[in-house]
């Protein structure tokens, strides 16, 4: 049994489980999604709402294996995340547009914090950037 003599710093600890809160986030919209897909009166744009499904179930699925790949510190999951977080911007953006700015901003200001983390120095190194 070896035991890890450099440990996980609080900037990447906090990334991997803001991904994960995340994932579990659109997975709860993801079943509700499917329960909306099952109980629906009509069968009308069926297609398009099982798409919209499965792009949820999708990006859960994506944001919980990204956060699970930078727990290991594989550098690879970096980028994607990153992606995935500046992706919340311009979907917070509609919103406030929408006149859900109690809901868009805080997406925002996640997208940006997270992202903070993930090219923070101490994540830097962690992940073999120097």
């Amino acid at each position: 049994m070896t035991i890890d003599s450099d440990p996980i710093p609080v900037t990447l600890r906090w990334a991997v489980r803001l991904l994960r809160g995340e994932a579990v986030a659109v997975g709860l919209v993801a079943l509700w999604l499917v329960w909306a897909d099952l109980t629906a009166d009509t069968t009308a744009g069926l297609t398009s709402a099982l798409l919209v499904t499965a792009f949820a179930v999708g990006a859960a699925v994506a944001l919980w294996a990204l956060g699970s790949t930078l727990a290991r510190r594989r550098a690879g999951g970096r980028a994607p995340a990153i992606v995935l977080q500046l992706m919340l911007l311009p979907i917070g953006w509609y919103m406030i547009q929408g006149g859900l700015a109690w809901l868009g901003v805080p997406l925002m200001a996640l997208g940006v914090g997270v992202g903070a983390l993930l090219v923070s120095p101490q994540t830097n190194r962690a992940l073999g950037f120097s």
